[in-house]
């Protein structure tokens, strides 16, 4: 997917994060800031997250309800963002066992997507990292309150079902796609 310049272009510092100046100046479409005054840059990294394709022996996969913006009320996969020296298949761990309170298991990759990620105003670039993995569907799942307001089990058989979700995000969206077309061999 090529860089899109329009989108970056909403991110602008008014002043400049290490000396205060007021002549900060957005670059490459809101990709790099300068500051002549002091020789601050920046410049605006993809960011990597997670998420994963829980499913059931039953062939039931694992939704949330998230319970903050961006695109709160909207279904989710278990999944955030990577954090400092940790790779992405300890992040989507850690993830899933903070959102759900349970450690999914037989984790494999499935595919990547970039993503548009709105937050308080700023908005970030991320590359999606998706994997797939089972749990049982009578486990006890534990939301995390901040972050989950519920859980829902849905079987999806189709391409048309994927499409019909009510998710908050297209890069799940995608990787579902992807999964339908892996696990269940329907072309798209």
């Amino acid at each position: 997917m090529p860089y899109t310049v329009k989108y970056m272009e909403k991110n602008k510092f008014s002043y400049c994060p290490q000396c205060g100046s007021k002549r900060i100046e957005t670059h490459r479409g809101g990709y790099k800031w300068v500051c002549p005054d002091c020789g601050f840059d920046l410049y605006c990294n993809v960011a990597s997250a997670v998420g994963v394709v829980i499913v059931t022996p039953e062939g039931k996969i694992l939704f949330e309800r998230r319970a903050k913006d961006p695109q709160k009320g909207k279904l989710a996969l278990p999944g955030g963002f990577t954090t400092i020296d940790e790779s992405a298949e300890e992040s989507v761990c850690r993830e899933c066992m903070e959102e759900t309170g349970v450690s999914p298991q037989n984790i494999r990759y499935l595919c990547s997507y970039p993503n548009d990620y709105l937050y308080k105003g700023i908005h970030y670039k991320t590359c999606d990292i998706f994997f797939t993995a089972e749990l049982d569907s009578n486990v006890q799942l534990q939301a995390q309150e901040q972050e989950v307001t519920a859980f829902e089990w849905l079987a999806i058989t189709s391409h048309e079902q994927v499409d019909a979700l009510d998710l908050g995000f297209p890069s799940s969206r995608h990787a579902l796609h992807k999964w339908v077309e892996q696990t269940l061999r329907l072309p798209r």
